[in-house]
């Protein structure tokens, strides 16, 4: 096979590889819950006047609302 022709088949493949992750519902899940506590590190972030930082928000978070969350979501999807 040639380097081009090498080159394009890892290409497919990656890009398959991407849409199927894409496409899952782990990875769907995922991002929700990224984009939750993402949006829960602005809000106490603004509280307090400055940065709690990914990892403070990730853990406040879980803590507080993801439990919460999850039946909520499980709920709508249903």
């Amino acid at each position: 096979m040639t380097e081009v022709a090498t080159d394009m088949a890892t290409t497919t493949r990656e890009t398959s590889g991407s849409d199927l992750l894409k496409n899952s519902a782990l990875y769907r899940e995922f991002q929700a819950e990224r984009e939750e506590i993402l949006k829960h590190k602005w809000i106490e972030s603004e509280k307090v006047g400055h940065d709690i930082g990914f990892e403070h928000a990730l853990t406040d978070w879980i803590v507080r609302h993801r439990s919460k969350w999850r039946k909520k979501r499980q709920a709508h999807q249903s």
